[in-house]
């Protein structure tokens, strides 16, 4: 029942049902929220990053407080199932999230470059869209960028986010990473392509908030 009610939130939008159906199909039952735990992974790294205002900011400004869900990306990426496949579940929880007033306020979602040197925060801010404005949901989602590679890399670094240019110095290559980040700032799970999926993270997402109750 509870899986029917997750996908039924999944579905209650026109936006996320569009969503869901260019995402591969989930291959398993995700267990119910609440019946497992989530393990604290690492802290949340502490830097410097740039909004889409151009203003220098703490990141944990962006990592306490609510639920955080983060992802590194580039603009310039192609690859189906890599930045476009987090956008596509990000797009889908945020409508899911829209349907669920319990959730409104208490999850985030970031969006943070890899490629400062390209993605400044005027691109960053055309890259967002509309996805930056909060629609009275309750959820807002960041675009973030850093100054430079210098202050990028502790970033990845901390994150365990794992990065290499190719040869031509142009195209860059990743393993598509996204965290849940709890209030406190710590990392509590860690989502391959394989596993990011929007069912499994709402479940994940309702299991952080009752460890508040």
């Amino acid at each position: 029942m509870r899986a029917l009610a997750l996908a039924a939130a999944l579905l209650a939008a026109p936006a996320a049902a569009h969503h869901v159906e260019l995402l591969p199909p989930l291959e398993f039952v995700p267990p119910a929220p609440g019946t497992y735990v989530l393990h604290h992974i690492m802290p949340a790294p502490r830097g410097t990053v740039l909004g889409i205002d151009g203003r220098a900011t703490p990141l944990a400004r962006y990592t306490r407080g609510k639920i955080t869900l983060l992802g590194f990306i580039y603009t310039a990426c192609s690859d189906p199932d890599g930045c476009p496949l987090a956008y596509r579940v990000f797009d889908a929880l945020k409508e899911a999230i829209a349907s669920r007033p319990e959730l409104h306020g208490k999850v985030r979602f970031v969006t943070l470059s890899f490629d400062p040197a390209r993605d400044t925060p005027q691109v960053m801010k055309y890259y967002a869209g509309s996805r930056a404005v909060e629609k009275g949901n309750g959820l807002r989602w960041y675009f973030l960028t850093t100054r430079s590679a210098r202050e990028l890399m502790p970033l990845i670094e901390g994150f365990g986010q794992d990065v290499r240019v190719a040869r031509n110095g142009r195209e860059l290559s990743h393993v598509l990473k996204v965290f849940l980040v709890d209030r406190d700032g710590d990392v509590r799970e860690i989502y391959s392509s394989n596993f990011l999926h929007p069912e499994v993270v709402l479940n994940d997402i309702e299991t952080l908030l009752t460890e508040d109750r």
